[in-house]
C-alpha cells in the first residue's frame, strides 16, 4: 500500500499526534483499486507490514482499523469509542441526527429495546409468509426468461417491499426513500462541506416524510412496525418529537439499503461458483448454516466512532473527538480471524465477523436479514438452479458506509 500524494483529492493536515509511519492515503469513498472489486480493494490495507491502526489525512482525516480483533474491540467499547459520530467525514458525520445510533449507553438503552421488541425474531418469522411471497412474485416475474439484471429486477425491489410492508408504506415512495438513503451512506461531493450538506440534505428528508406519517399513527392501535414504535414510551413517557423522528427515519434508512446491495455482492460470487449453489441447495440445514457465512463474505458496512477522550490504544496516541473508521469487511476477511478467509464455506465453522456490528448498537434488524436472505435463496434454488454471470457483465462498485454495486447481469438456461 503506497502512502503517495493524491492531489486531487481533499486532504487535511496530519495532527501532530499522528506518528509518519502510520499515515496512508485512504479515501474509503474511491478506494484504489476499487474497479477489480469491493473486498480486493479493502484488503490492500490489511498485511503484516501495514499497523492494526493507520491513519489516513483523506475524507477530513481519521483513524482507519486493519484487523478484525480491532474492529471488534472498538465497536465493543461505547466507554472510549462513541457513537456520538458515527459517520465519515466527521462534518457530514455531525449533521447525522438519527438515534439510538448517536447514542452511547445508558441513554441509548431504551430506545434501543423499541428497536429490539419489534424487530425481535419471534416478530420476524411471524412475516415469514410475506417475505416468502414477496421473493416468489419477483423470481418468477423473470425466470422464465433466463436472465435478468439482478441488482435492478431483484435486489433493489424484494428487501424494499418486505421491508415498506411491514411498516405499511407504499412500495410507489421506494425510489424517493432509496434516494435519500443513498445519499446518507455515499454523500455526494469532493469535500468533507460538500458531503455534509448532502447528508443533512437528505436526513431532513427522511424527517420530512416521516413527520405525517408519525403524526396520522400517534395513538392508534395498528401493529406495523411505524406505529408500534411510535406509541413506545421511554421511561414511562411518550418520546420527545426529536427522538421519535430519527427512530423512524433510522427504521427506515436501516431497511432500505443494506440487504439490498449485500445480496448483490452475494449472486456474483454464486454465479461465479456453482459449486457453492449446489452445496447451499443440499438441504436447510446447509443453507442455515451458509447464512452466516454469507455475512461474514460479504459485508457491506464501514461506520466510525469518535474517541471519548485522550486515550492512549494499542500503542497509538488518539485525541478525543478524533475518528476511527472501521470497515466491517476486514474483520471478516482478516486471516488472523478466519481461516483462508477468501473462501465461502457454508460449513465453516467458528465463524468471527463484525457485518451486524457488536456490542450495544449490534444490528437490530439482524433477524430480518438472515431470514430475507435464506427465503430467497431457497426460492430462487428452486426455481433457478443453475445460473452464471452474463460473459459481458462489468460490476460497477461504489465503496462508502454501506458499499454497493451495480451491473450485475445473470444468465441461465431456459426451461
Amino acid at each position: 500500500m503506497s502512502t503517495r500524494t493524491v492531489q486531487e483529492k481533499h486532504r487535511t493536515e496530519i495532527p501532530a499526534h499522528v506518528p509518519a509511519d502510520r499515515v496512508f492515503d485512504v479515501d474509503m469513498y474511491a478506494l484504489d483499486g476499487i474497479e477489480d472489486g469491493f473486498y480486493e480493494a479493502w484488503k490492500r490495507i490489511q498485511s503484516d507490514d501495514i499497523p492494526d491502526i493507520i491513519y489516513t489525512p483523506l475524507t477530513g482525516g481519521h483513524w482507519i482499523a486493519t484487523r478484525g480483533d480491532v474492529i471488534d474491540e472498538v465497536y465493543r467499547n461505547p466507554d472510549r469509542f462513541s457513537s456520538e459520530v458515527i459517520f465519515l467525514p466527521k462534518e457530514a458525520g455531525q449533521k447525522y441526527a438519527m438515534v439510538p445510533t448517536r447514542m452511547d449507553p445508558p441513554e441509548h438503552t431504551p430506545y434501543r429495546e423499541i428497536l429490539d421488541r419489534s424487530l425481535n425474531h419471534k416478530q420476524i418469522q411471524d412475516a415469514e409468509a410475506a417475505v416468502r411471497q414477496a421473493a416468489i412474485e419477483l423470481i418468477e416475474g423473470f425466470a422464465a426468461d433466463g436472465k435478468c439484471d439482478f441488482a435492478v429486477q431483484f435486489a433493489s425491489i424484494y428487501p424494499v417491499r418486505v421491508f415498506l410492508a411491514l411498516c405499511d408504506l407504499p412500495m410507489s415512495d421506494a425510489a424517493m426513500l432509496g434516494e435519500l438513503a443513498t445519499n446518507m451512506t455515499r454523500p455526494p461531493g469532493d469535500t468533507p462541506s460538500e458531503q455534509a450538506k448532502a447528508l443533512d440534505e437528505a436526513n431532513q428528508g427522511f424527517f420530512k416524510y416521516v413527520e405525517p406519517i408519525i403524526e396520522a399513527r400517534r395513538g392508534s392501535d395498528r401493529t406495523d412496525l411505524i406505529s408500534v414504535m411510535v406509541n413506545s414510551k421511554i421511561n414511562g413517557k411518550p418520546m420527545d418529537e426529536d427522538k421519535v423522528l430519527g427512530l423512524i427515519s433510522l427504521l427506515l434508512l436501516g431497511g432500505l439499503d443494506t440487504v439490498v446491495n449485500f445480496l448483490s455482492f452475494l449472486m456474483i460470487y454464486l454465479a461465479q461458483h456453482p459449486d457453492k449453489v449446489k452445496e447451499l441447495s443440499e438441504g436447510p440445514e446447509k443453507l442455515l448454516r451458509g447464512t452466516e457465512e454469507m455475512f461474514r463474505r460479504f459485508p457491506v458496512v464501514s461506520d466510525a466512532r469518535m474517541i471519548a477522550h485522550d486515550l492512549t490504544y494499542r500503542g497509538v496516541e488518539m485525541k478525543k473527538g478524533d475518528m476511527i473508521l472501521l470497515p466491517t469487511a476486514l474483520h471478516g476477511l482478516d486471516e488472523k480471524s478466519n481461516e483462508n478467509p477468501w473462501e465461502f464455506d457454508p460449513g465453516r465453522r467458528k465463524i468471527k465477523h463484525s457485518t451486524f456490528g457488536q456490542g450495544p448498537h449490534r444490528c437490530a434488524g439482524m433477524h430480518l436479514a438472515r431470514l430475507e436472505v435464506m427465503i430467497m435463496l431457497e426460492e430462487w434454488f428452486k426455481r433457478i438452479p443453475e445460473f452464471r454471470l452474463s460473459p459481458d457483465a462489468k460490476p460497477r462498485y461504489f465503496p462508502g458506509i454501506i458499499a454497493a454495486v451495480e451491473g450485475v447481469p445473470l444468465i441461465w438456461d431456459k426451461k
